[in-house]
């Protein structure tokens, strides 16, 4: 992972530990479920920013490398494993 991204990603888990406290206080202090579910959505999407921002890179680094690599077993297996990971990946 590039040392700019990786930085980035892990300020960003940080923040998203954080929220993730936030709505454990919330839950014990017997808040109203409509704020907790709407702080639930705000650390999904804070996930899903950090996940894009891996997957950024994984592409512009190691699938391309793959591909100026012209292995074509390596290919396939880059290709592959992109593959795997959106099919299991949340809508």
């Amino acid at each position: 992972m590039q040392d700019a991204t990786k930085r980035a990603c892990a300020q960003r888990l940080g923040r998203i530990e954080g929220q993730v406290r936030g709505i454990a206080r919330m839950v014990a202090e017997d808040r109203y479920c409509i704020d907790i579910l709407t702080q639930l959505r705000a650390v999904r999407a804070a996930l899903r920013r950090v996940e894009d921002a891996v997957l950024g890179d994984h592409v512009a680094h190691c699938v391309e490398h793959a591909i100026a690599s012209g292995d074509a077993a390596e290919q396939r297996q880059k290709v592959q494993e992109l593959l795997d990971l959106l099919a299991r990946r949340e809508g």
